[in-house]
């Protein structure tokens, strides 16, 4: 169990024990021998000081208060019923020894997958439309697909708002609670740093690019996702 534990965290370091479960009880399935249940695996994983600790916090990466116009949320009673047809944006910061990296995300609220990603010197719109233009080569038709976000300058503001016009992609903001309301999105975040390793102080901003595409990678084909099932 422990040689699963660890050959899985050395591609994702901070994966949680719940999703360690299934591959830790493949593995001994395979060997003939019993599978292990979760609080077994918790209790096991504790006493060899394995378990995922909690992250520090960071800097505040969104300002809702500025000039421009704010939008309805229109997913709060959307449900998607395939992808291409929401996708959701966040920024997140990543800490170095040359100081903060901001990572601009889109992700597709159905499916899961991070379909554009930036990786910017500041808080500037200008990576947030770097994942927003990487997002639509990988959507492919871009008509109609609504585009969800909190309400930070980034993504109210006039240049952000044209492309997405341009797209003919509908703009939606979170209105009240902006971390509930954009949940999903969030919570990509919080896997990308708790479980890929984004958590950790790089070098430089340099190494800080070369560990998204790698954990973005592992996230889009490696990760089994509780929301799928399990499913990658």
């Amino acid at each position: 169990a422990l040689e699963t534990v660890r050959d899985k965290r050395s591609r994702m370091p901070h994966i949680c024990t719940r999703k360690l479960q299934g591959p830790v009880n493949a593995a001994l399935t395979a060997c003939g021998l019993c599978p292990v249940g979760r609080d077994w695996l918790f209790d096991m994983l504790r006493s060899k000081g394995m378990l995922v600790e909690k992250r520090r916090r960071g800097p505040r990466t969104t300002n809702s208060y500025h000039r421009f116009g704010a939008y309805r949320n229109l997913i709060r009673l959307i449900q998607p019923t395939g992808p291409g047809q929401i996708v959701v944006s966040d920024i997140t910061y990543i800490r170095s020894d040359e100081g903060f990296a901001y990572l601009a995300l889109v992700t597709d609220l159905y499916s899961r997958k991070i379909l554009g990603w930036d990786v910017s010197d500041s808080l500037s719109v200008e990576g947030a439309l770097r994942a927003l233009k990487m997002a639509q080569n990988g959507l492919g038709r871009t008509a109609g697909v609504i585009h969800h976000s909190d309400r930070g300058i980034q993504y109210c503001c006039t240049d952000y708002s044209t492309s997405l016009e341009e797209a003919t992609m509908i703009q939606s903001t979170t209105e009240i609670d902006h971390a509930a309301e954009n949940a999903v999105a969030e919570r990509v975040n919080g896997i990308l740093k708790g479980e890929l390793g984004l958590g950790e102080t790089f070098r430089d901003h340099a190494q800080i690019r070369r560990a998204v595409s790698e954990a973005v990678t592992i996230y889009n084909w490696e990760r089994p996702h509780l929301s799928l099932d399990y499913n990658t």
